[in-house]
């Protein structure tokens, strides 16, 4: 059943409250196809979005999605997300996990014979982790009994779908999930809620039958390994522009459907008549609350290997540690220097020795000055020796192309009152005008790679070869659309060739998750996946003004085509550079001028 009121299912649902007729959940369960066959294995047809709750922009993005997609080598090894997998062929293992020493449940395990996916869910109440955490393609779930009913909840997880036609999920939403056991059949009910595609929760259920006559060993394994299948040009995304996808009419006219039913909406989840007015606009956020790092506040992740990321309200930093010492990619602003180094010392407390800065700005390099006193002349260390190269005299090298130090010792005003734009004592030490300037630190090689015309002239990106993560800088955000600026070297063609760069860096398992990871200026730790995600979206936001651009529309007239429509609700911001109508203009006057 794939549309029905959350209220139902709270009423049915959440009645009981004790905990005390836990249910054994353990064993091999098989589906059963009873309920949205055709959807489930055939597969939805392109353009049947009936029964969805969609926002515009969900829609918008449907319509826009070729499935030629997933050819692309980046795209070929993508697996289902928690919300939808349950919905295909697939056999599921649970078991328990217990303390060995008290058999106290920890957690109810979930092995899911598509595409090989294990899944955890915590039963000891941990809290789910902070919102700047990686996302998974099963999410972080926390389960808690009601009555013999398994409630689980489900955050950071990846983006994915909500029908397997180009509906999106984004990786904001919220899985909740309730599991009975009647017998032999194991009911599963979900609720998505997703505050970017849908504007309320969709329900929907499967049934599973008990599988006492065993599951072939190979049909629990999936192993990809991704290939070039169409020749294309690099970092190319096949889509659609909106309004000229030739297969929309197709299930309207084999059924004949009016417009109005196939494309979906709240209104057919309701009996007729009794629907609220239709808005369009998604959902407000559901699920549990996130950890956010405060204003004034500095949090540290471990990524992994030698490498951990500092999140903050204002952005992300990278600290590298070892045997060896510190090494920074990035300063944060000057306010917030001493809460850095706070967390800095959390992790080592040896003298910073290097410091990346991946652009000019004072989110970037404002803690440069002050950190860089935690250098190797430390007060509490011996000075080191003097010597050629490197930072063997002693002080920390600020590292950064040579574009940065244009920006950041340029003068600012005229005559006797004329001033740089930052102290002399921020300034990098070290700079380099070729592609990339490297050098091996902790055990390990640090790559200093230049971006040039992407946000600015400047831009680097930092690659941590042993512990496989690259600190991307603002080239790569998961909270906003790419800010480039033309005057200083910045373009939109430029930022997609960084983000095309980046993911030729970067390696993930085989099943795209993992592998390579990817601290962005702003927002959650990331995979290569995710940046796909977001490579893509610049891409087709690209392609659209670019075509409206060759038709010869005005700036005013590209702007009322909505070309961000699909991807506001996650990327939006409500006013500045980041804004809707700020992010096309800077498009549409780098695609005018290049």
């Amino acid at each position: 059943m794939q549309a029905f009121r959350p209220a139902v299912v709270a009423c049915v649902l959440l009645a009981p409250t004790a905990a005390a007729a836990q249910v054994d959940l353990t064993g091999t369960w098989s589906p059963r196809y009873q309920e949205d066959f055709s959807e489930r294995v055939p597969g939805p047809e392109l353009g049947d979005y009936t029964g969805l709750p969609l926002t515009d922009g969900a829609r918008r993005y449907a319509e826009s999605w070729d499935p030629a997609r997933i050819t692309m080598p980046e795209e070929q090894c993508r697996v289902h997300i928690s919300p939808y997998i349950y919905r295909g062929p697939t056999n599921i293992a649970i078991w328990d996990e217990r303390d060995p020493a008290t058999r106290e449940l920890i957690a109810i395990k979930h092995r899911i014979s598509t595409f090989d996916q294990e899944r955890t869910i915590y039963m000891d109440g941990r809290p789910h982790p902070p919102a700047y955490a990686p996302h998974t393609w099963m999410g972080f779930s926390t389960g808690v009994w009601q009555g013999n009913m398994l409630v689980v909840t489900t955050t950071h997880i990846k983006k994915g779908w909500l029908r397997r036609n180009g509906v999106p999920e984004s990786d904001l939403a919220t899985l909740t999930e309730y599991f009975v056991r009647t017998g032999d059949v194991l009911t599963r009910v979900s609720a998505i809620s997703d505050p970017v595609y849908l504007t309320e929760p969709l329900v929907k259920s499967e049934e599973f039958v008990l599988n006492t006559q065993g599951v072939p060993h190979r049909a629990w394994l999936y192993k990809c390994k991704p290939v070039v299948e169409v020749v294309r040009p690099e970092g190319a995304v096949p889509h659609y522009l909106p309004g000229k996808n030739p297969y929309l009419l197709e299930y309207r006219k084999r059924y004949g459907f009016t417009e109005s039913v196939t494309r979906g909406g709240a209104v057919q989840t309701y009996p007729a008549g009794s629907a609220p007015p239709a808005t369009g606009a998604p959902m407000k956020p559901s699920g549990p609350v996130l950890a956010t790092p405060k204003p004034g506040e500095v949090k540290v992740l471990h990524v992994q290997g030698q490498v951990y990321m500092l999140a903050s309200a204002e952005g992300n930093m990278v600290v590298q540690a070892g045997d060896d010492g510190v090494l920074l990619v990035d300063t944060l602003p000057a306010a917030l220097s001493s809460a850095a180094l706070a967390a800095i010392r959390t992790i080592s407390d040896k003298p910073i020795h290097f410091i990346v800065n991946t652009q000019a700005g004072d989110a970037h390099t404002g803690g440069n000055e002050a950190l860089a006193k935690a250098g190797p002349t430390r007060p509490d260390r011996e000075p080191l020796g003097s010597g050629l190269g490197g930072n063997t005299g002693g002080a920390t090298s600020i590292v950064a192309h040579e574009n940065v130090l244009n920006r950041m010792s340029a003068t600012v005003g005229s005559g006797p009152d004329g001033k740089t734009a930052r102290p002399r004592a921020s300034w990098p030490s070290d700079t380099f005008f070729e592609d990339e300037n490297d050098f091996f630190f902790n055990t390990e090689a640090v790559q200093v790679l230049h971006q040039p015309d992407a946000l600015a002239d400047g831009d680097s990106v930092v690659f941590f070869r042993r512990s496989d993560v690259v600190a991307a800088g603002d080239i790569f955000s998961t909270v906003g659309y790419p800010v480039f600026d033309a005057k200083q070297g910045g373009s939109i063609n430029g930022v997609i060739a960084a983000l095309n760069r980046l993911l030729r860096v970067a390696v993930a398992t085989g099943n795209m998750e993992g592998g390579t990871m990817i601290v962005p200026g702003h927002g959650r730790l990331s995979d290569k996946m995710d940046l796909v995600e977001y490579r893509n979206m610049v891409t087709i936001v690209r392609d659209r003004v670019q075509a409206l651009v060759a038709e010869g529309r005005t700036l005013e007239q590209v702007r009322a085509a909505q070309p961000t429509l699909d991807y506001d609700a996650r990327y939006a911001a409500a006013s500045g550079p980041g804004s809707p109508d700020a992010f096309v203009a800077a498009v549409y006057q780098s695609l005018r001028t290049k």
